[in-house]
């Protein structure tokens, strides 16, 4: 069963990297078609456990070769219910699919557990709307409700956390906080911003984060900011605020672009990942607390190799 739900290990000082752009690498690079942005369907055909076995384990022999430890992150941003139902999974179907992407990643924590470092087990939970706007709203309790299914199944697992990640507005958050409080679940929360660092809402990032902590008595284990490039949310970052100490992940984009320019763009923006992980080491440098470094959108293995070249680069 889970390993570190007592003790998340990213908490301490190591450094904690996680994958990049799973989707945007699985469409662009793979020549995949991924219906409604949706990994989680390759679960259920022979070849494509094989594609996503073959993605994590690029990650984790950069880990392993640096000795870091790592986040894995379950194929499942989109498996929650009205996902699942554009997508032909009824409420049974969505648990299984879920339950079994927590143990598609058990034997690749065993295969790493002596190379990597702490290797923690995330299920991983995408927002109930688009992930880019913030136009069709749920109240907390609305939330709670909504996303407590897929945050079960999880605690029914080998899961050592859950992680929320794109989210666009603070009472969803809570409500996936509140869910994860109820079945003994440590939880991370992952907003996404516009070019302006403010959250979709509109709501500075500080201040969702604020929300959440007060509404949740700081429930959550740390927050994350992804989708975003690190130049949209830096300025919003120039604080002594308290809130910035709960920030312990990044998962950023590899593009300048913003959401409303991502939406329409036809081929993919890789950037350049030797710019990207001086950006991190940018990034550790002025906030050493934050320990967990993967990528968002057009990211891939290389932009984390270069992280790590970047923030961890002794190896063993």
């Amino acid at each position: 069963m889970a390993t570190y739900r007592d003790a998340l290990p990213q908490l301490g000082q190591g450094v904690f990297l996680t994958d990049g752009g799973l989707e945007t690498t699985l469409i662009y690079h793979d020549d995949l078609d991924l219906p409604h942005f949706a990994s989680f369907v390759l679960l259920d055909e022979e070849d494509g456990v094989a594609v996503l076995s073959d993605y994590y384990s690029r990650y984790l022999d950069i880990a392993s070769d640096a000795g870091c430890g790592f986040v894995l992150e379950t194929p499942t941003w989109r498996a929650n219910a009205d996902w699942g139902e554009r997508l032909g999974y009824d409420t049974q179907r969505l648990a299984d699919v879920n339950r079994r992407s927590v143990q598609f990643l058990e034997p690749l924590r065993q295969r790493y557990a002596d190379t990597a470092g702490p290797i923690v087990i995330s299920g991983n939970i995408g927002p109930r709307g688009d992930g880019y706007r913030a136009d069709v709203r749920m109240s907390s309790a609305d939330a709670e409700a909504y996303h407590g299914a897929q945050v079960e199944t999880f605690a029914d697992t080998a899961a050592d956390m859950v992680c929320a990640i794109t989210l666009t507005y603070a009472e969803e958050a809570i409500g996936i906080v509140n869910a994860a409080v109820a079945r003994g679940m440590p939880s991370a929360i992952g907003f996404t911003t516009e070019t302006d660092g403010r959250l979709p809402s509109g709501q500075t990032l500080g201040a969702a984060i604020e929300q959440v902590d007060a509404a949740t008595d700081g429930a959550a284990a740390y927050f994350m900011v992804n989708c975003a490039h690190t130049e949209h949310f830096d300025d919003a970052l120039r604080t002594d605020e308290a809130w910035t100490t709960r920030i312990r992940g990044v998962r950023a984009n590899a593009s300048r672009m913003s959401h409303a320019e991502l939406d329409e763009a036809e081929e993919l923006d890789d950037g350049d990942p030797v710019e990207f992980g001086r950006l991190y080491q940018a990034l550790r440098e002025r906030f050493s607390h934050i320990s967990v470094l993967g990528g968002c959108c057009g990211t891939d293995h290389r932009h984390i190799n270069e992280v790590r070249s970047s923030v961890c680069p002794a190896t063993k």
